[in-house]
């Protein structure tokens, strides 16, 4: 591959005569051109394309320090259409973003070089085949299933609004940025998108605005062949304003769609920008492969032909393009963030507790004291459901912790997820102070608002049914994914809840979300263990967590004869034994079975066995420990081992070994009453005692 000469690069400089704005476009263009040919993979289609809509937004537009790449106030660029990924690494590279060190301070280094636009979609650069949140500095989040982004940026938009309504002051104004989502074709069919658009247009977010890359291309051909709506009609009927620009090229008709959003104080704006993809105006011929595929060096000769580009120039950035770019963007950011800067120092004297709020949630810390107002619950035989605790545990602390702001998606009376304290208030449409969010019934986008929520430092969290998670596994994947600390509360965690019947009782949800890598899963046991939960869950700081409660009531365990319920914060412990060091069975069990596991225990030890009762609400937390910690609580002698839990097997081989049996759900479960539903599925402590009995038999009949 042949590198641009600097004879080349002053050829193609603004002196030549070319208009400078044109010049950057195709700056734009030709590198995501050269990358992706480079790497001989991935979409220059949509790059091309939207080009001068990026280059117009940002030159103009965007409120953006390149030197402060997480100024608080800047505008959000979200990119949902996460293929078109080379658009952004080049605007990075143009506008000089600096790159954050590990600490999250910016460096002398660029955040996108040349040298990283050249190892595009290469192992261990910073130009993946998507954006990725934390791997390339400003990129903003994680965007590569189509449509979350979309979902994301309305999380944005709530949490500057909220952050306003709570924090601004006459004379002081801290929040006001904008959000701005680049979407698809794609983008906007997805169900995620249209869930979001409509929440989005209810709550009348007037800081949002979605461009709609309107190129009626998708990977299998024209979009004629499923998509056929009047986008935006629907929108209107969301409650959105409208604007169409009739060619992408025309950046001025473009800069004035965006003026209008900026006077538009009632509602979220889409604009609707009319391109064919690959070449920008909708009254030239494309073609679709530009979408999915590299060019072939013959067509990018051609292309750059139409452009006026040295064909053979690879990687070019001629002189002027980049600091003419950058000079715009740093000037108009840099002049606001330094005032920015002023305000927050006058705020601070003025508004000291609030101006430490913000540090401490910026900086991911929790207030002083949080944990003294967690409750501790009395033994009680009866007892109440996990749920319930929970929702006790969370208006306990969530006064002490003003940014943990969150909502179910039409349960809260059910899921307990709502904050009943004085001043906790509703999030309604004009009137934003509330930290309670009505998702209405959906899961999917509740799950992609709490990322953007998440991703702008507040503390979200989200609150259904445990069945319905996988409504949400797009969002919470991405949430490990990204090392965001939203919290997943889900309720009615088994056939425990009864006449609802088997599609709502969740049997293979467990397993899947244990599977998420650097996902948090606990199941606690009672109502200390769900106090115990929420301690762990609040110190996070770089995970998700998901929190699974039971609908019915679950005994509270008397502590002064069981273990105590901090064990939790080692994801396993013992909570009950005998005198002898060495078990000869142990009962290993989460949630709503660890009250079998103990009475099945009760009635061993009656019969003079040396039984021994792990509660283990959490995998991830006990593989985290040492160990000579882990070798305690699992003795590797004791082979007789019994796990019970009512949902699907999966992974407790690691934990019983080949020997052991595990009681689990092996099909859908049943509509009954709970006592029948279980006692079918055999989840009785006598049928756990049975199993014991069974295990000490197998290991005498090996080792007599």
């Amino acid at each position: 591959m042949t590198e641009t000469t600097a004879a080349q690069a002053h050829d193609l400089a603004a002196p030549r005569g070319r208009d400078p704005d044109l010049l950057a476009i195709d700056t734009i263009r030709t590198l995501a051109i050269d990358a992706v040919q480079k790497a001989n993979s991935g979409h220059a289609g949509a790059p091309m394309a939207m080009a001068p809509v990026g280059y117009t937004l940002w030159d103009r537009f965007l409120r953006y320090d390149p030197a402060d790449p997480t100024w608080p106030n800047r505008d959000r660029f979200v990119l949902s259409a996460g293929h078109g990924c080379m658009l952004l690494y080049a605007l990075l590279h143009l506008a000089g973003v600096a790159r954050l060190d590990g600490h999250g301070r910016p460096t002398n280094a660029p955040a996108v070089s040349l040298d990283d636009i050249k190892n595009f979609r290469e192992l261990g650069g910073v130009c993946a085949g998507h954006p990725e949140y934390g791997l390339t500095t400003g990129v903003e989040i994680t965007t590569g299933p189509l449509g979350q982004g979309a979902g994301n940026s309305v999380g944005m938009a709530i949490a500057q609004k909220w952050l306003a309504s709570r924090y601004n002051r006459p004379g002081a104004t801290l929040f006001d940025y904008n959000v701005y989502a680049l979407c698809s074709d794609g983008d906007l069919m997805e169900g995620v998108a249209s869930e979001a658009a409509s929440i989005a247009g209810h709550l009348r977010l007037s800081n949002l605005c979605w461009i709609w890359d309107d190129n009626t291309v998708t990977i299998e051909g024209h979009t004629e062949l499923a998509f056929d709506e009047d986008v935006a009609e629907r929108f209107r009927g969301y409650g959105w304003a409208t604007r169409v620009v009739d060619d992408a090229n025309d950046c001025e008709s473009f800069a004035r769609a965006v003026e209008s959003f900026l006077a538009t104080d009632d509602r979220p704006t889409l604009i609707v920008v009319k391109s064919v993809i690959g070449y920008g105006s909708p009254h030239k011929q494309g073609t679709s492969k530009a979408h999915s595929d590299p060019l072939g060096e013959e067509e990018v000769k051609l292309t750059k032909d139409a452009y006026g580009w040295p064909r053979d120039a690879q990687f070019l950035v001629p002189a002027g393009v980049k600091e003419r770019f950058s000079g715009h963007l740093a000037e108009r950011g840099g002049r606001l963030a330094q005032a920015w800067r002023k305000t927050l120092e006058a705020f601070g004297r003025d508004c000291r507790d609030e101006a430490e709020q913000l540090r401490a949630m910026w900086a991911r810390e929790l207030p002083k004291g949080w944990e003294e107002t967690i409750p501790a619950f009395p033994a009680d035989p009866k007892g109440i459901a996990t749920r319930e605790a929970s929702g006790k545990v969370m208006n306990a602390v969530a006064p002490a912790l003003p940014w943990l702001i969150g909502g179910s998606a039409d349960l809260s009376p059910s899921t307990k997820t709502r904050l009943e304290f004085d001043g906790a208030g509703d999030f309604e449409p004009t009137v934003y102070t509330g930290r309670n969010f009505h998702f209405g019934i959906r899961e999917h986008a509740m799950g992609a608002i709490a990322n953007g929520l998440s991703v702008s430092k507040l503390r979200p969290y989200t609150g259904t049914f445990l069945t319905f998670s996988d409504y949400m596994r797009p969002p919470m994947r991405l949430a490990a994914m990204m090392a965001q600390p939203v919290i997943f509360v889900f309720s009615h965690d088994s056939i425990g809840l009864g006449q609802d019947g088997p599609t709502h009782q969740p049997i293979e949800q467990l397993a899947g979300l244990r599977a998420i890598p650097h996902m948090l899963v606990l199941r606690p046991a009672d109502a200390n263990e769900t106090a115990e939960a929420w301690r762990v869950i609040l110190k996070q700081t770089h995970r998700p967590a998901t929190l699974v409660l039971t609908r019915q009531a679950l005994p509270t365990v008397d502590r002064t004869k069981y273990g105590p319920a901090a064990g939790v914060a080692r994801g396993a412990y013992v909570l009950a034994c005998t005198d002898y060091p060495i078990p000869q069975v142990i009962l290993l069990a989460t949630g709503s079975e660890v009250s079998l596991a103990l009475e099945a225990h009760e009635t061993l030890v009656a019969e003079g066995v040396a039984s021994r009762v792990v509660s283990m609400p959490s995998w991830e937390l006990f593989e985290e420990q040492d160990q000579e910690y882990r070798d305690f609580v699992l003795p590797p002698k004791v082979t007789a081992r019994v796990a019970v839990e009512a949902a699907a097997p999966m992974g407790w081989d690691r934990y019983v070994g080949a020997g052991g049996e595990v009681i689990a759900m092996h099909s859908f479960g049943a509509s009954a009453p709970i006592g029948p539903v279980m006692k079918h599925f055999g989840f009785t402590a006598e049928h756990v005692c049975e199993a014991a009995r069974r295990q000490i038999d197998a290991v005498k009949a090996t080792h007599p």
